[in-house]
This record gives structure tokens, C-alpha cells and sequence, in this order.
């Protein structure tokens, strides 16, 4: 079998002899916000008012979680943990910076959440519309069971009391770096990822990371095409048990 990963390691390096200066043309620049306008769109309680343990105490709390009990999150708790990991923190020079670091600004992740337990919160599928800072309602129903198959059958991703889903869209930072892109975008996703672990963890809620996944069978749930946009990473979060 080629080994891709080895040649594309190889194939995206930067070198001081071959870089140039091409110019960019912004008029293709892709949208930096994802939307669905046809959706129910959920208020969520601005992101910083929940009491939360010192970041030291964090730190040394964060543990991979794979029990949780039946206890619901709240829809404050929610809100802290899409906005802690992803979401706006600052306005600046006509710029909307994130909590989290992104490769040239330019936020090619999206967040979305499969709730199984959030009080207020049908159980569902919903896009967290970092812009507005609402929840965006896609589709309700219980998705635990289909989410956890997706994830190579960890059980984990049906009795945790949500998971959050994140996807790339890849032509956000493609329009720039070209196929260096990649490198960028799957740190992009590590640095939302550990956010939420850690504000998860000073709310004393517990999480764990989902790098093993069917790609298909996620995009699938989530609705997306796996081309332009595909679920890169997962992670649950909930009360531990």
C-alpha cells in the first residue's frame, strides 16, 4: 500500500528555496461563518458567566472520561463549553478573534453538538453559529445509538449527555495555504478540543477525545458531503459517573 502519510509529511514541507510570494486573491476568499437560515435558532447565555475552577486546578484535574451518569447538562453549561472552545472573545481591528488559535485567522472548524441529555434542549442535532453565538436546530430525534456506531461502537457517545462534533471546511484555509492546509486545519481542531477538555473540566464535567471514527458513517449523521466539509474529531462531554 503507498504510504500517503508519509509522502504527503513530505510533500506539504515548507523550504526557504521553493516558497514564493503569490499573491491572494480575496474575492475568493471563502465565508468564514457557516449558517443554516432555514433553521430554529436557540438563544444560548453569553459565554463567560459560569463559575469555573482556577486554570492550575484544571490542569491537573483533566482526565479522558468515558462514564457519565444520567444527571442532564444545563443549557448554561453548554453555552460556556461552545463558547470556551471555539467560540468569540474579542473584537479587533474589524477582526472577530476566537478562544481559540487558528492558521491565518481563518476558523476552518465547525462545531456541532449531538444532545442526549441537556435540559431545555430536545434531543438532536444541532450547529453551534459561532457568530451569533446561538444554536442552530437541524434535526431532533435520538441520535446516541447512530453517533456511537459512527464511532467504532464506543458506548460512550450514547450515554454521555452530549457530544460535540467537529468538522472541517477545508476550501477556508485551502483558499491560502493550499495542501499545507491540512497540517493546519487538524491543529486547528486539537487546539478547540482541548479547550473544551479543560472548561469542561472546571465546570467539573468530564470529556474524552474521538480521533477513531467511520468518516462516512459521521458525515452521515451530520449531513455533510465529506468533500467539502467532513467531521474531523469528536468529543463527549457529560457528568461523571
Amino acid at each position: 500500500m503507498d504510504k500517503i502519510g508519509d509522502r504527503f509529511q513530505q510533500e506539504t514541507k515548507y523550504s526557504m528555496q521553493t516558497m514564493g510570494g503569490e499573491p491572494l486573491d480575496w474575492s475568493k476568499q471563502p465565508p468564514l461563518y457557516k449558517l443554516y437560515p432555514e433553521s430554529k435558532r436557540i438563544p444560548l447565555a453569553a459565554g463567560d458567566t459560569q463559575a469555573t475552577l482556577p486554570l492550575d486546578q484544571a490542569l491537573r484535574l483533566r482526565k479522558s472520561v468515558r462514564r457519565f451518569s444520567e444527571q442532564p447538562l444545563t443549557l448554561a453549561q453548554l453555552a460556556y463549553l461552545l463558547w470556551a472552545s471555539g467560540g468569540i472573545q474579542r473584537e479587533q481591528g474589524g477582526f472577530a478573534f476566537r478562544t481559540a488559535p487558528s492558521a491565518g485567522g481563518l476558523y476552518p472548524i465547525e462545531t456541532y453538538v449531538a444532545a442526549n441529555r441537556v435540559e431545555g434542549l430536545p434531543a438532536g442535532l444541532y450547529h453551534y453559529a459561532v457568530r451569533d453565538h446561538v444554536l442552530e436546530e437541524l434535526r431532533l430525534g435520538e441520535l446516541g445509538q447512530a453517533v456511537a456506531l459512527a464511532a467504532l461502537g464506543q458506548r460512550m457517545c450514547a450515554q454521555a449527555q452530549a457530544v460535540f462534533i467537529w468538522s472541517a471546511v477545508f476550501e477556508r484555509s485551502r483558499w491560502k495555504y493550499k495542501q499545507r492546509s491540512y497540517r493546519y486545519i487538524y491543529l486547528d481542531a486539537g487546539h478547540v478540543a482541548e479547550n473544551l477538555a479543560l472548561a469542561a473540566t472546571a465546570l467539573g464535567l468530564g470529556t474524552c477525545q474521538i480521533g477513531a471514527l467511520f468518516d462516512d458513517a459521521c458525515n452521515q449523521v451530520v449531513g455533510l458531503d465529506g468533500i467539502e466539509e467532513s467531521v474531523i474529531y469528536m468529543s463527549v462531554v457529560g457528568h461523571p459517573r
